[in-house]
């Protein structure tokens, strides 16, 4: 068996839905054993969110996050259940949980208590809003990129606000904490104590705004919407060409040089109103309005393949299967194929992160739901 970056790590999984499962799939991919604490008869909620189904007859998104790991059924309000997970907790490298703050302690199962027994042990909680005034504030994806100003500058600017189209918020708290661990981990080897880590959501888009953040903080200028607009860069955008959309993400002067080129046009590139991308911004308008006439002379796909050819990044929105394929012509593999315990496959999305001596592994599908433990 090749070598893992991360065997023979044990984690013990109390989290459920997205940010904790994605954090903890990532860890397992990388050779963590992971085993997912599941409530008996019901499991995951995501193991009802559906459709789509897979041809197995499980949700596709419990699939999405879930793969290599073991999972036992414990019901926490029983007493014996309770002892079942203390142990394991006990035994473990990393525990990892998104309940409110407040419920492990109440279990037996927060951090003081487990750490206290097992001082080596790095112990990852994932909130929605923090452990202090927000402590009692449920953290969905949707209200965070709500109340956390994400949908303030997603979307045309004259309609309402919009949420991304997947959960990134939970995705972007699931690497917070992989980080988070693997630091923790690290600081382990040299000084043989875990330590706690606290990941909330709220926090994890905050920090995810970069330069819209920094406006703000640094700046002084609270961004808007700008539909498929950059606030500074131009032009950066979805434009109309002869069938569809071309999006167009011309980042230095040169590039807007061999834009103007390819579009027949290269003069454009020298007046006074486009001659830097700060003028560019300025006049973004007037540019925007030139280049739709310039780019309706042709389909969206022919102008992709000659501004790439000339080094502009240009290319068409692809819908999702578009995107796969366009990543699968490009060689970068991304659909792997993880066998269920009948020997079927079930086909995910492959870990991006390519490790040359300890490759990400994918050995086992994501668990059946168990019976509830027998003691």
């Amino acid at each position: 068996m090749p070598a893992t970056a991360l065997g023979p790590l044990k984690v013990l999984d109390f989290s459920r839905v997205l940010a904790g499962p994605f954090a903890t799939m990532l860890l397992a991919d990388l050779g963590a054993t992971v085993t997912k604490v599941e409530r008996p008869g019901t499991g995951d909620d995501t193991r009802a969110w559906g459709p789509p189904f897979d041809d197995a007859g499980e949700a596709t998104y419990f699939q999405s996050v879930n793969r290599n790991k073991t999972s036992i059924a414990l019901d926490l309000s029983d007493p014996g259940d309770l002892a079942v997970a203390r142990a394991e907790a006990l035994s473990a490298d990393v525990v990892v949980e998104n309940f409110r703050p407040g419920v492990m302690d109440r279990l037996g199962l927060g951090p003081a208590e487990l750490c206290a027994a097992n001082p080596g042990l790095v112990y990852c909680s994932i909130t929605g809003f923090g452990s202090g005034g927000g402590a009692s504030l449920p953290g969905y994806d949707l209200l965070i990129q709500a109340v956390g100003g994400l949908m303030s500058i997603t979307g045309d600017p004259a309609g309402e606000p919009q949420k991304v189209g997947v959960a990134l918020v939970d995705v972007l708290a699931g690497l917070f904490a992989s980080v988070g661990i693997l630091a923790a981990l690290r600081h382990r080897e040299s000084s043989g104590t875990g330590q706690r880590i606290e990941v909330d959501l709220l926090s994890s888009l905050l920090a995810a705004l970069a330069n819209q953040g920094a406006a703000f903080t640094a700046g002084g200028v609270v961004p808007a919407r700008l539909g498929n607009q950059h606030p500074s860069i131009a032009p950066y955008e979805l434009l109309p060409c002869a069938d569809r959309e071309l999006a167009l993400a011309v980042g230095n002067d040169r590039q807007f040089t061999a834009l103007c080129t390819v579009l027949g046009q290269p003069a454009l590139a020298s007046e006074a109103a486009y001659a830097s991308n700060t003028e560019r911004v300025r006049n973004r308008d007037r540019l925007r309005a030139t280049l739709e006439e310039l780019l309706a002379k042709r389909p969206a796909a022919e102008w992709a393949a000659d501004l790439s050819a000339a080094g502009v990044p240009a290319g068409v929105v692809n819908d999702v299967a578009g995107a796969f394929a366009l990543a699968t012509e490009l060689g970068l593999n991304p659909v792997i194929e993880v066998p269920r315990a009948d020997g079927t496959p079930v086909r995910l999305t492959r870990n991006p992160i390519t490790l040359s001596a300890t490759p990400a592994r994918y050995e086992t599908a994501p668990p059946r739901l168990p019976e509830r433990e027998q003691r």
